[in-house]
């Protein structure tokens, strides 16, 4: 994390994403340039919105990799990028506390199986990658998860297919985009749901209020931790 941090300006309004006509706006916090990624505005509270103006990539890996990519592509097409990737928004657990804030110390991508090819299920084919990935960076006290990543809301039952503590649509997608441009990342997470059935959209959104807030506060000690150069990995 050794690039130089810049003041930046606005260049987008916050409901869009970056393309090839604006650039995704990096916020200097400890003295490095930080992209903040989130999907969707339902997660980015007023207490984030005094802190930075995220990339909104949209719902799932897929659309989670095609924005952060073109993001992370201009920002390299005009040698401005950053020095760290954050992940942050809302995920569920059946064993995690609800509404707590969590780092993921690893993160799966649940979707894959190929396993009738002889490779261990969650591991992509010709990909020189394990089927879970650890993420080394570790902010200090921040409690520290397991994460799976899928397209899937998962619910109930479906909880009992994964090995994680805790899920999401977009963190593995986000990691692999940052390792073709070698730039870290740090995911956090708020638990949102997981302990009932999910119902119904309200059932997401409930607590979003909370986990708003408390991620404005997990981003805070990321700062101070990255200062005092304590992002241990």
């Amino acid at each position: 994390m050794a690039r130089k941090a810049t003041s930046m300006k606005k260049t987008r309004p916050l409901d869009s994403r970056a393309d090839e006509f604006g650039e995704a706006e990096l916020t200097v916090l400890g003295g490095h340039n930080i992209l903040f990624v989130m999907a969707v505005d339902v997660e980015y509270g007023p207490h984030l919105k005094q802190r930075f103006t995220p990339l909104i990539s949209g719902v799932g890996p897929v659309e989670a990799a095609v924005e952060l990519t073109v993001a992370l592509a201009t920002l390299a097409q005009r040698e401005r990028l950053p020095d760290l990737v954050v992940s942050l928004g809302s995920a569920g657990s059946r064993v995690l506390e609800q509404t707590e804030i969590y780092q993921a110390i690893s993160v799966a991508y649940r979707d894959m199986d190929a396993t009738p090819l002889g490779c261990e299920k969650g591991a992509t084919p010709f990909l020189d990658l394990p089927a879970t990935v650890a993420l080394p960076l570790r902010i200090p006290g921040i409690r520290e998860a397991s994460l799976s990543t899928g397209a899937n809301i998962v619910s109930g039952a479906a909880y009992d297919a994964i090995a994680a503590e805790m899920v999401d649509m977009e963190s593995y997608a986000c990691l692999r985009a940052c390792m073709r441009f070698r730039v870290p990342l740090v995911v956090l997470r708020g638990i949102s749901d997981g302990k009932t059935e999910l119902r119904h959209v309200g059932h997401w959104t409930e607590y979003l209020h909370v986990i708003d807030e408390k991620l404005a506060s997990a981003v805070d000690r990321l700062g101070e931790a990255l200062a005092d150069g304590l992002l241990e990995r």
